[in-house]
């Protein structure tokens, strides 16, 4: 998804907006010298860093720093500090974040006009945590080849299944990928099934989709590759992802199922016992704010979760796509997830895999 390099923000509506939110929490936050906040590192970290935290340190003398590693590192590093934690704010994947709540690392959002702003599907668990910004997996499939061989876009999960597509479908592994896990839970449920049943998915997949596979990859990182070299056909992944890969060159488009696609989004929380929880609130609040949003999504193309972000002219068009996924995205039961997960993946492993 290509962004325009001009933010358009002005310093009145920053301030008004912060001002606002600083008034909720009071002074004793804007006395606090540093927050730290755990993030995925890379090109997310540099969004952040350089176009969003600059607005709220400028406004309230907190300085945020950002503690860089996956979902999964960030999460082990709030376990490992649960009784002295040493991050005030942190984001997670959805699927991980619910492990969080339910390991007791989060504390409820305090209460703020922006929380009612942001979609409905992003407040979790009484606002435990919210979505900071938004994402689906869907199908995306090689224009290229599909032009070449006369083939329609995908429409349906079961498109993967199509015997057309036999030796071309890449499927990033349920046992280690948010994209795999929703392609088999949407496949489950098509065959009848639910996150609370998963047999019709287990029992069925390596007859219909498995003569299709090519390979289970481990993450979507050889999606650019196999997609250039004429092996991937189809395979699944979020419109962001598919908007960084035409960026580059690369010959994709993100097809949305009529199933609908599933919601994947990057969820925020005040970290529980965190020392100034004040400080944390406001910082969580900005970033849910219309400004904090609007610049993400054009310096790091972060799909906002604030339904009040309008986006400029060059992204209006992506937007309004998005927003038209969201009509018929589906959530996946992540505590249903969690639970049965370890399970799953030595089936997986076992039966899908193997």
């Amino acid at each position: 998804m290509p962004m325009s390099r001009s933010l358009s923000l002005t310093g009145l509506a920053a301030a008004t907006s912060l001002a606002a939110l600083l008034a909720f929490q009071g002074p004793a936050a804007a006395q606090t010298k540093t927050v730290y906040i755990g993030m995925n590192g890379g090109s997310m970290e540099k969004t952040y860093t350089e176009h969003v935290f600059p607005a709220f340190e400028k406004q309230t003398g907190i300085k945020v720093v950002v503690v860089p590693g996956t979902s999964s590192d960030i999460l082990a590093k709030l376990q490992a500090q649960k009784d002295n934690p040493q991050m005030h704010v942190v984001f997670l994947d959805d699927g991980l974040m619910y492990r969080a709540i339910g390991m007791g690392l989060c504390q409820k959002m305090a209460p703020a006009p922006v929380l009612d702003d942001v979609y409905p599907s992003a407040r979790l668990k009484g606002d435990l945590a919210v979505g900071v910004n938004m994402g689906m997996t869907g199908l995306a499939y090689n224009k290229k080849m599909f032009d070449e061989q006369g083939w329609t876009a995908p429409t349906s999960w079961m498109d993967l299944a199509d015997a057309k597509y036999k030796g071309k479908v890449v499927v990033q592994s349920a046992a280690s990928s948010s994209f795999g896990l929703h392609a088999f839970l949407m496949y489950n449920r098509i065959k009848g099934g639910s996150e609370a049943n998963v047999e019709p998915g287990f029992t069925t997949w390596r007859k219909s989709i498995g003569p299709n596979v090519l390979e289970y990859i481990p993450s979507s990182a050889k999606i650019a590759e196999m997609v250039q070299t004429g092996e991937a056909a189809v395979f699944p992944l979020t419109p962001t992802a598919v908007g960084a890969l035409k960026e580059k060159g690369i010959p994709v488009e993100y097809a949305q199922p009529k199933e609908g696609s599933v919601v994947l989004m990057v969820g925020e929380c005040v970290v529980a016992n965190t020392p100034d929880a004040e400080a944390a609130q406001t910082l969580a609040h900005y970033l849910l704010s219309p400004e904090a949003q609007l610049a993400a999504l054009q310096y790091g193309a972060q799909i906002p979760s604030n339904t009040k972000v309008k986006a400029p002219a060059d992204v209006a068009d992506q937007m309004d796509k998005f927003q038209g996924y969201m009509k018929n995205a589906v959530t996946v039961d992540w505590d249903v997830i969690n639970e049965k997960r370890p399970d799953w993946n030595q089936r997986w492993n076992r039966e899908i895999e193997r």
